[in-house]
């Protein structure tokens, strides 16, 4: 078992390293091997430091005695690290991909970018629409319902208004 508890200059800064047949701590990850409450197995689970759940949760193998789990160790934890990282890497673009939508509609033989950006803010959640030329530049900014539907005809009907914020 290894514990060391890194001190730079600044206690606020301590760095808490755990090394047990069991339990990971490092790089801002905890590992921890648990009992699989469906079967007579193992799992391990993966936290991010700061989140309340779980990144990932899998499988763990078992021992060499075929009761007891495999212990961790470096390479084991690496991999876990990895795998753990890119769920929360795909769950970040997907929940990306959800609050933020760009469509272009052809107007006058020019192309306009319009994007609803959702902002999920607990005590006044809303979203911006915004139309954008082919330069970039941003003809038009709304802010509109969070459940706002950005398709083809919501943002024709919101060009063709004069960019009058939609109800």
């Amino acid at each position: 078992m290894t514990i060391s508890l890194d001190h730079p200059d600044l206690e606020s800064n301590e760095v808490l390293i755990i090394n047990e047949p069991r339990l990971w701590v490092q790089r801002g990850w905890t590992a921890r091997v648990i009992k699989n409450g469906d079967d007579d197995g193992w799992a391990v689970e993966m936290i991010l430091d700061g989140q309340p759940e779980p990144a990932l949760i899998g499988p763990w193998t078992m021992g060499r005695d075929k009761k007891n789990p495999k212990p961790l160790d470096g390479n084991a934890f690496n991999t876990l690290v990895k795998t753990a990282s890119e769920v929360v890497l795909r769950h970040e673009q997907h929940l990306q991909a959800l609050l933020h939508k760009t469509i272009t509609i052809i107007v006058k033989d020019q192309p306009i970018s319009v994007a609803l950006d959702i902002a999920l803010h607990e005590d006044e959640p809303h979203a911006l629409l915004s139309a954008h030329d082919q330069d970039g530049a941003q003809m038009a900014q709304v802010m509109v319902r969070p459940d706002f539907k950005l398709n083809s005809a919501s943002a024709d009907a919101w060009i063709a208004s004069g960019y009058s914020r939609p109800k």
